[in-house]
């Protein structure tokens, strides 16, 4: 049975867990993996304090800056018809020399 701090521990821990939905995984972002710069789709509603604490406590590592944007919804056209792609946040956050994220299996 967990007790009223543990409870509240562990609903932290699950908000942390739920800010960041996936990587942006283009050929820009790869590029700038060499400087140590990754990019996420975060939830719109966090600010730059979450993500940090949320980076850091997902992947042990620690955050030296970062950086949000929200991106506006584009319009898509496939065929004749029209459609929109949501709209989202994007964090850019780039971490001390000595960390590295490895978002890839390198088996």
């Amino acid at each position: 049975m967990l007790n009223k701090k543990q409870i509240i521990i562990v609903m932290i821990t699950k908000i942390k867990l739920d800010i960041i939905k996936s990587p942006i995984i283009t050929d820009k972002t790869t590029k700038s993996i060499e400087n140590n710069t990754y990019y996420f789709n975060v939830v719109r509603g966090s600010n730059k304090n979450e993500i940090k604490q949320a980076i850091e406590y997902l992947f042990n590592v620690k955050v030296k800056k970062v950086n949000t944007s929200n991106i506006p919804p584009k319009t898509k056209t496939v065929g004749r018809f029209k459609g929109k792609i949501a709209r989202y946040k994007k964090a850019i956050v780039q971490l001390h020399q000595e960390y590295k994220i490895d978002l890839f299996d390198s088996e």
